[in-house]
């Protein structure tokens, strides 16, 4: 069995060899200004709102605005957030755009040493909570949708269940939320009886990006040192696929550090203690509590994903009491729900409807006992409101009174989501 510093020359070799293949080639020089050349993160946006290393974009929109409630993206720590923006066919970012959201990202910049104390509470309730409010603000609505992926995802289901009132609907794209036997190997890292995550962030104080890196690699070093290094030479031809190589190669290389506290709490707490899925965990003295999660929760997870596995997100919909859960399970893996060509074919039509069934802004000024518009009750949006006057329901009353089962039959809705929206109906006209 190899070391892991064996590895690392591995992979190094394995470079160089690669490189000098292509050397060997009479259009290697081609191939090399074309994998220098490649943008990434083009569509258009403009920076909002800048805090410390962060800024906060809005993106320009395509088309028409369709939707009331906006979209805010909360990406990771430790990685540049253009990955849901890599290129135009492939960008997380224009296929909500296309769809008619509003869409703005938090793009977190590189703590510098002055940031090792950062912690999660920073990140949280006050780098988050701050752009929530500038969202808000610019679309003139109470509460935004939220879409974190990987540990923006469960920076996300923190601070929904720290400030609810501020959430509409809530997406957790392969969130690492939950590690109790989950499986994956991060727990493996997790694990206080062989890892301390505190000694790494004494000894580093912002914990370098090239750490994570390596890490990653190991968990799957074969493909990462070799067999895709062997893909690029079998398709040097293909002017797509070099160019989508030197694009991810790009993301993969300009990784960002971590402030040392909040990986060591993250760590410590989430993994080791699994204290958020425990509904235990704190931040600065304030509880998270997952009870308080009780707008629409939507579930984005990768079949194939070696770094947050599935078994790490999907216990959580049982710690939550929403009535409007739903979970999407897509055959790829982490990076790839936002790059992967099929992902943007399929996935993410399905992840736009959800969002536009729940973004239509509630009509407070209607009289509840009369209103004939239904979309005042939380979690009916345009799609599903259509298919229930069609059925015949065109008001609190007629809501109320249906058959759960038959609506469900008639909108293809959950049953668990028509009950939602029964009690709630129930609730407004009993006002």
């Amino acid at each position: 069995m190899r070391s892991i510093p064996a590895f690392v020359d591995l992979g190094t070799d394995l470079w160089r060899e690669s490189a000098a293949a292509v050397g060997r080639r009479s259009d290697a020089a081609d191939r090399a200004e074309l994998m220098a050349d490649v943008d990434v993160g083009q569509t258009p946006s403009e920076v909002v709102y800048r805090e410390n290393k962060l800024e906060l974009l809005r993106y320009e929109p395509l088309v028409e605005r369709e939707h009331d409630v906006p979209i805010l993206v909360v990406y990771a720590l430790i990685n540049r957030p253009y990955i849901l923006d890599l290129q135009p066919d492939r960008s997380v970012v224009r296929r909500l755009l296309e769809r008619g959201f509003e869409v703005y990202l938090i793009d977190w910049g590189e703590p510098s040493t002055l940031d090792a104390s950062l912690t999660l509470a920073d990140y949280v309730t006050r780098y988050i909570d701050n752009c929530v409010d500038e969202v808000r603000e610019r679309a003139g609505v109470d509460a935004v949708s939220l879409l974190g992926y990987c540990m923006g995802g469960s920076m996300s289901a923190m601070y929904a269940a720290l400030r609810p009132e501020k959430v509409r609907n809530l997406g957790l794209m392969a969130a690492s939320l939950c590690f109790d036997d989950s499986g994956g190997v991060l727990e493996t890292w997790g694990d206080e009886a062989y890892y301390s995550p505190a000694a790494v962030a004494e000894a580093t104080g912002t914990v370098p990006a090239d750490f994570f890196a390596t890490g990653f690699d190991l968990m799957d070093p074969v493909d990462n040192a070799l067999t895709k290094y062997v893909r690029l030479g079998e398709n040097l031809d293909d002017d797509e696929f070099v160019a989508n190589f030197a694009r991810m190669e790009r993301w993969l290389s300009e990784g960002i550090d971590m402030a040392g506290e909040t990986y060591r709490q993250f760590l410590e707490e989430v993994y080791q203690s699994n204290a958020l899925c425990r509904n235990e965990l704190e931040l600065a003295g304030e509880r998270v509590d997952l009870d308080n999660l009780r707008m629409p929760v939507l579930q984005i997870l990768a079949e194939y994903d070696h770094l947050v596995p599935p078994s790490a997100s999907r216990p959580f919909n049982d710690a939550i009491p929403s009535d409007d859960v739903e979970t999407i399970e897509f055959a790829t893996g982490h990076i790839g729900l936002s790059v992967s060509r099929r992902s943007h074919d399929e996935l993410w039509p399905r992840v736009a409807d959800w969002f536009a069934e729940r973004s239509s802004a509630d009509d407070s000024g209607a009289s509840p006992e009369d209103a004939p518009d239904i979309q005042v009750v939380d979690g009916i949006g345009e799609v599903y409101a259509e298919r229930l006057r069609a059925a015949g329901v065109d008001s609190l009353a007629d809501l109320v009174e249906g058959d759960p089962d038959e609506l469900a039959s008639a909108t293809g809705a959950p049953p668990s989501r028509v009950r939602g929206w029964v009690e709630r109906a129930a609730d407004r006209l009993g006002e």
